[in-house]
């Protein structure tokens, strides 16, 4: 379900960008999503307010999961296309792997080692679209297109920053903490920006984007993906991941008629069959 909704969040916040800037969107999706999961907290008998000796952890998980990881998205997403997006989205299990081997110690395999070299290959392909001229680097679609990389990257410290916060707290306590430390992180932006002038512009398509977005993909998809997390494996939740850019890509030819090219599907399918090869490759501590 998580996988699903995040899928279709890149299509969403696309059509949203439309209407509106970065900043209200980010700000307005994320008081919706927070308002959700303190409620869901607070329906469960539970405080919401988290033990003071957990701010600090919660905070650091705001900055780096909401508060920076959406920036980069959101911006992004302005400049490139969902389809790229999604496809990029794929390089999340092998930063994993890569921050694995370095707090874990794991040593790369030839299998593992193919993996990663095919997975920057295929992000390369999506990201240069097959043209490696000296001018592709200045294409407003390129730098979106490494603004989403680097989000990939984000988000793969902030699932291993979450890890104990969230074993201690629980998946719904730990994640509306975090959204919420990361939502109060926009406030002075939003007001600097005066973000609220531009909610009468928003059309019933926007409003509806917008609700999705808050409500279905950071209120349920966070507390989805966290509550997987508490139940199995990390690498079985991360395989689920392969969905994700194939929803993205069948939604936004869809809804936003963006055009695929050849190159970007076939350096999308060597990013998820990249990851597959890091996933199912021998560990050797």
């Amino acid at each position: 379900m998580a996988v699903i909704l995040w899928g279709l969040s890149f299509v969403a916040t696309k059509a949203a960008l439309r209407e509106i800037s970065p900043i209200t969107l980010i700000f307005t999706r994320f008081a919706l999503g927070t308002a959700l999961l303190l409620a869901i907290v607070s329906a469960r008998g539970t405080s919401p307010i988290p033990p003071r000796d957990a701010w600090p952890a919660l905070a650091l998980m705001g900055f780096f999961g909401i508060f920076l990881h959406q920036m980069l998205q959101a911006f992004g997403l302005t400049l490139t296309t969902a389809v790229h997006t999604g496809w990029l989205i794929g390089l999340i299990p092998i930063w994993s792997a890569l921050l694995s081997a370095a707090l874990l110690k794991e040593r790369f395999g030839g299998m593992k080692l193919a993996g990663l070299l095919g997975g920057f290959l295929g992000a390369l392909l999506v990201i240069s679209r097959g043209e490696f001229g000296h001018d592709f680097l200045q294409l407003p679609a390129t730098r979106g297109d490494f603004l989403i990389l680097l989000s990939t990257l984000n988000w793969a410290v902030y699932t291993i920053l979450g890890h104990a916060t969230i074993k201690r707290l629980g998946p719904a306590r730990a994640t509306a903490g975090a959204m919420l430390f990361g939502w109060l992180m926009f406030v002075p932006f939003f007001l600097f920006q005066q973000g609220w002038r531009e909610w009468p512009n928003l059309s019933v398509t926007g409003w509806g984007a917008i609700l999705f977005l808050g409500l279905g993909c950071s209120g349920l998809g966070y507390l989805f993906w966290y509550g997987a997390l508490e139940r199995i494996e990390v690498s079985r939740v991360a395989a689920f991941l392969y969905l994700e850019p194939l929803v993205t890509l069948l939604a936004a030819v869809v809804l936003l008629n963006e055009p695929v090219s050849t190159t970007t599907v076939i350096g999308g399918l060597l990013v998820l069959l990249s990851v597959f090869l890091v996933q199912r490759a021998p560990s050797r501590n």
